[in-house]
């Protein structure tokens, strides 16, 4: 479990659904396969979720899954738009009147993950995000935050899990704080997971990490 204190939420985080929250601090463990899938368990294994790849001739897209097969969410990429923007809608559907959140990257290219979230329902100023991812993804330390604060809600880490006397590259625990929608917060990671499968800026993150370690 992630070693960092938190501060408890004045209300709960609730944006694909209160049935993905529970009152207590958990970790779950996000596994991502050769063919793109992530399946996502608890630290007993039991499957949660599950993000699978269903590009379309012109988008690339993820669906979440329950552990029966029924689509929670689908994340569809916005083709022919700048700051590598996504959009989150409710069960299977591509209707606008069914989006629940968007996302975009605050520039074109990063030397460091960072998405911004705005919910499709949102009162307060629309150039303020309601939610962030900020970190590095390729060592899985990526943190997400309420709005532009530093009020913490989730937080990734690479595990010492070992396969054939190796580290496991694509396995990692996410720490979910206590009355935040998990299921959101997988979103938000599969929406990375294919941005960075799709572009260059996790090469560019990984380079520019690599050059400021001492020598």
């Amino acid at each position: 479990m992630a070693q960092s204190s938190y501060a408890p939420l004045f209300s709960p985080v609730s944006v694909i659904g209160s049935q993905f929250m529970v009152p207590y601090q958990f970790d779950m463990i996000v596994d991502i396969n050769s063919s793109g899938n992530l399946v996502i368990t608890d630290t007993n294994h039991k499957i949660m979720l599950k993000v699978k790849p269903c590009d379309s001739s012109f988008h690339l897209q993820r669906v979440l899954l329950d552990v029966y097969d029924k689509p929670i969410c689908m994340i569809r990429e916005k083709i022919m738009s700048e700051h590598n923007r996504w959009n989150v809608f409710r069960g299977d559907s591509k209707s606008k009147s069914d989006i629940i959140f968007s996302t975009k990257t605050p520039s074109m290219i990063q030397s460091k993950t960072s998405v911004h979230v705005f919910l499709a329902n949102k009162v307060s100023s629309k150039d303020v995000c309601d939610f962030k991812i900020k970190g590095s993804w390729s060592k899985k330390t990526c943190t997400v935050y309420m709005g532009d604060t530093s009020t913490t809600i989730a937080q990734m880490y690479e595990t010492q899990t070992r396969e054939n006397g190796e580290y496991v590259k694509d396995k990692f625990m996410v720490t979910i704080y206590p009355n935040v929608d998990y299921a959101f917060v997988m979103t938000l990671i599969a929406i990375v997971d294919a941005m960075k499968s799709s572009d260059r800026d996790d090469v560019i993150e990984e380079v520019i990490g690599n050059w400021a370690l001492p020598l």
